[in-house]
């Protein structure tokens, strides 16, 4: 049997409780959460298993080795004690990269140097030979997390972020992360037992994470490869097996899931990462203004999405928030709308009374996701009026 390791999931602030839940779901064990990180312990099939199937991880770290450092030379001298003949040869290339949260150390790049430093200077010293430093493609991945006087050296398991699925080939200005999108949709509580509508779609992202989602489609299968498959213990069979296992998983899903943007070159793009994304069976896209349009029958409708924040585009944001508002109000009964703005201003324009607010944050930027109930009956709709 395989041996358990303590592991860390990287996400985004406010996804915490999503990714414990979601690592939870997929078996893991000894779960806590911290501020944009849950750590869990599996082994190394599991591991595999969360590169692949967790919605809302950026990263999968395996912590190495712990220490207390004081200075550049305690860094320095222990991360060149460790054995990294257990994980790479002079051969082999290697990368790091450095998070710090300390009043000792306030350079990350100078953290990540002298690491690299460190484990090059050993392999010299062993075996005459030094191993090369590659940033696009190394064979080795290595973080360094320093909390105030705590070191960790972490080896990353993921490569490139997990927020790069694989299908997106076409993008728009400032497209929204993957893994941003899909915290989004679960954050609303989506389903897939009624339809779907991004109405500003985009580039589609919404609507493939929303696809995914409701046919229990791991999100990653699509990765070209994870930084665990150029480790020694390389495993292709357990892999194999832990992907087919996922695939078996898939369900079927029975509504529709729809898109609509105003610019055609927009719709294109999304269309095309919908099948690349394998969804397009599931996700209709169409060119059209969401301000003229009007719910297509009297069933649930959700609705998630991300308009432009004025930082992307230049609108008039008082005009086009209160244009929200008035196409939720007048056109879309029964309807729960979800969507995520930065404009914190803005959202006081939509005219509806939002039943919900969560902050987040997009992009480095301070955000909210806000829902507006849309009931079917006028009275109620009126009742949400400022």
């Amino acid at each position: 049997m395989e041996e358990n390791f303590k592991m860390v999931a990287k996400t985004l602030y406010g996804f915490e409780d999503l990714l414990a839940a979601e690592l939870l779901k997929l078996g893991a064990q000894n779960i806590e959460k911290g501020i944009r990180s849950v750590s869990f312990v599996g082994d190394k099939g599991f591991m595999y298993k969360a590169n692949l199937g967790l919605r809302t991880a950026m990263k999968i770290l395996k912590p190495i080795h712990s220490f207390k450092v004081r200075n550049e030379q305690d860094l320095y001298d222990n991360v060149y004690a460790m054995n990294w003949d257990a994980y790479m040869d002079n051969s082999k290339t290697l990368a790091v990269s450095a998070t710090v949260h300390s009043e000792l150390f306030n350079h990350s790049q100078f953290i990540a140097l002298k690491t690299k430093d460190a484990i090059v200077d050993k392999f010299r010293d062993d075996t005459g030979e030094r191993p090369n430093v590659d940033l696009d493609l190394p064979d080795l991945k290595i973080n360094v997390h320093i909390d105030r006087n705590q070191c960790t050296i972490s080896l990353d398991s993921s490569g490139e972020s997990l927020h790069k699925r694989g299908y997106k080939t076409a993008t728009n200005i400032a497209p929204i992360n993957e893994v941003l999108a899909a915290g989004l949709i679960m954050l609303s509580g989506w389903d897939g037992e009624c339809d779907f509508l991004d109405p500003m779609c985009g580039s589609g992202t919404m609507l493939v994470e929303a696809a995914m989602i409701a046919c229990n489609m791991a999100p990653n299968m699509l990765v070209e490869e994870f930084a665990f498959e150029r480790w020694p213990d390389w495993d292709l069979d357990l892999f194999e097996v832990i992907e087919k296992s996922m695939i078996k998983k898939q369900r079927e899903f029975n509504h529709k899931i729809i898109g609509y943007d105003k610019a055609p070159s927009a719709v294109e793009k999304a269309m095309d990462n919908v099948v690349n994304a394998k969804v397009d069976e599931y996700v209709s896209i169409s060119n059209r203004d969401f301000f003229k349009t009007k719910k297509q029958n009297d069933k649930k409708l959700h609705m998630v999405f991300n308009p432009p924040y004025g930082e992307r585009l230049d609108i008039e944001m008082e005009t086009f928030y209160a244009n929200i508002g008035d196409t939720l109000k007048q056109s879309y009964p029964n309807t729960d709308a979800w969507f995520i703005t930065s404009n914190l201003e803005a959202i006081k324009h939509v005219g509806l009374r939002p039943s919900r607010k969560i902050k987040l944050y997009n992009a480095g930027l301070e955000s909210r996701l806000v829902k507006y109930e849309m009931y079917a009956g006028s009275k109620k709709a009126k009742k949400q009026l400022k």
